[in-house]
């Protein structure tokens, strides 16, 4: 028999749930997460170690184990992690805006904010597609579909044209990427404020000619 770190049994050859049932199980997966954030994000997949990761998260090899079988496990995590890290920072500054107009500002903005803190999230997304390709595509479907939701969201409520979609979406997405790469990772004296102010200019009043 096996034994979880919460106490419960499941027979050999069974799966076994890793999902922690404590908050001081929950506080020790957060820790190992974030310390694989950091030993994947200066050492790169290839180069990094599990005892890297749990050197840097202050935990015993066996604690890893416990959430994880394998580095390939734990990066596929650290992704869904990542992700799921950056919709909770975008979306309530998003849903707070006044109209659709102004959240793309704010997520841009929230969006440039988030990876001059974390910067490594562009090497890990980056090697995803070669390490975990479905992590690295998730990924980026479910940004989108959130611009989409909130695209079509604003037109339902007449803020903007009503023939929004995937491919606005993918659009908006895709200037957001190589902005933060620009902006976020490149030029960290920039000031976001503007940046966001220009692109949403652009984005609400495309390329037509001013009078």
């Amino acid at each position: 028999m096996d034994q979880t770190q919460d106490g419960a049994h499941v027979a050999a050859g069974e799966a076994r749930d890793k999902t922690p049932r404590t908050e001081r199980g929950r506080r020790t997966l957060r820790k190992l997460l974030d310390a694989a954030a950091v030993e994947f994000g200066e050492r790169g997949f290839h180069e990094a170690s599990i005892s890297g990761i749990t050197r840097r998260a202050g935990t015993a090899l066996g604690s890893f184990y416990t959430y994880f079988d394998s580095k390939d496990e734990i990066f596929q995590a650290l992704v869904r992690y990542m992700s799921e890290q950056l919709r909770d920072h975008v979306t309530p500054l998003v849903q707070a805006a006044p109209d659709e107009i102004s959240a793309e500002r704010i997520g841009l903005e929230s969006f440039l904010g988030f990876v001059r803190a974390h910067k490594e999230i562009y090497r890990i997304i980056d090697e995803a597609e070669f390490v975990d390709y479905a992590s690295y595509r998730r990924h980026y479907e479910t940004t989108v579909a959130r611009v989409r939701q909130r695209l079509e969201a604003g037109a339902a409520r007449g803020e903007i044209r009503v023939d929004v979609g995937e491919i606005h979406a993918w659009a908006i997405g895709g200037m957001n990427v190589f902005l933060g790469m620009r902006y976020g990772l490149w030029d960290e004296d920039a000031d976001i404020s503007e940046i966001a102010r220009i692109a949403n200019d652009f984005v609400a009043n495309g390329l037509v000619k001013r009078d």
